[in-house]
């Protein structure tokens, strides 16, 4: 996963005032700044907030209100772990235990400069649960041995092509 650019001043208010006179445009600021820099600084919400006419309130609610926004960089590996009704049947919490109990791993706490896991509920691809969405790239029938190696590193392509041949 390419790295992004350090948080830049100049390079977010480019970012704002480009997209500022969209109808709506607080959700495309905050998507486009977290493309940019892989998260949505604390130091962008008076920048919005001034340049969109709204209070700071107002702009941090939206930042915390939708999970796909985050206040710091992300992990090197992101790993968006399905816990929907048609994972959880297929034994997505099993896993969730087993990675906790074997490797000291925790969706949704699990957040350092190394590795990121989140919930997530609901990728698409229930008929091959439990699934994930690791660095973007889908993986279905997720095994705890198999989860336990993307978390240490394994391809996502790699989990695919032995889950395929389960």
């Amino acid at each position: 996963m390419p790295s992004k650019p350090d948080w830049n001043e100049g390079r977010a208010r480019e970012i704002i005032g480009g997209l500022s006179a969209l109808e709506g445009a607080t959700l495309p600021i905050l998507h486009a700044l977290q493309d940019e820099f892989g998260f949505v600084d604390a130091r962008a919400t008076p920048l919005i907030a001034e340049a969109l006419n709204l209070s700071r309130a107002e702009v941090h609610g939206a930042i915390t209100f939708y999970h796909d926004f985050r206040s710091k960089p992300a992990g090197r590996r992101v790993i968006k772990l399905c816990r929907a009704e048609a994972c959880q049947a297929n034994g997505c919490e099993d896993l969730v235990t087993k990675l906790r109990a074997r490797h000291g791993l925790d969706a949704d706490s699990q957040d350092d400069e190394r590795l990121t896991i989140e919930t997530v509920y609901c990728l698409g691809n229930c008929a091959l649960g439990p699934s994930a969405l690791v660095d973007g790239e889908l993986v279905g029938r997720l095994d705890a041995d198999r989860l336990a190696g993307l978390c240490d590193g394994a391809s996502a392509e790699k989990a695919q092509i032995v889950g395929g041949a389960a």
